[in-house]
């Protein structure tokens, strides 16, 4: 389980009467792909035919500019999954952190579900013994990638939300 019980309204839009904006969504979006891309190599060197997470990846961002439907994205997002559930190990959590970057579009709070899958699926790649370590690295490479605008609600939601998210944000 990656979501709160309770809907932190932060990452509720305002117009179904949370505190987020268009802009800031889409900016928690447009992270949550970097995050998913950045390890989209696992999955892909196991299943190179399958384009199913990276398109997950470009219907995110094409749904943060504009060009497509949140369902669209939500969509994609459920065949990057898919295939993520035939596999195991790195491939798996490569693709269901792609997954779970397009279907940011639709729930915000998935954000930090791609940032985890992708710091597990660096874990599970890493050699014997150095899994802990490659996941800081892949932690601290993503709070790099943080616009400003979404720094402190992503690095706040990291804390809330660590413990049932793997623990893997202690980096």
């Amino acid at each position: 389980m990656i979501l709160p019980r309770v809907r932190d309204p932060r990452f509720t839009t305002i117009r179904r009467g949370g505190t987020l904006t268009d802009s800031d969504h889409q900016l928690l979006a447009l992270w949550a792909a970097r995050c998913a891309e950045h390890v989209l190599h696992l999955f892909e060197s196991v299943q190179p035919a399958d384009p199913r997470p990276r398109e997950a990846i470009e219907q995110v961002r094409a749904w943060a500019r504009g060009e497509i439907r949140m369902s669209q994205s939500r969509a994609a997002g459920g065949h990057a999954m898919a295939a993520a559930r035939e596999l195991g190990g790195a491939a798996r959590h490569a693709a269901f952190a792609a997954g779970q970057a397009a279907v940011v579009a639709h729930v915000a709070a998935h954000e930090l579900g791609a940032a985890a899958y992708a710091i597990k699926a660096v874990r599970a790649a890493a050699p014997a013994g150095e899994g802990e370590r490659a996941g800081g690295l892949e932690c601290r490479w993503q709070r790099e990638q943080l616009p400003e605008a979404i720094r402190e609600l992503v690095l706040d939601d990291q804390r809330l939300r660590n413990e049932i998210c793997w623990s893997v944000f202690d980096c």
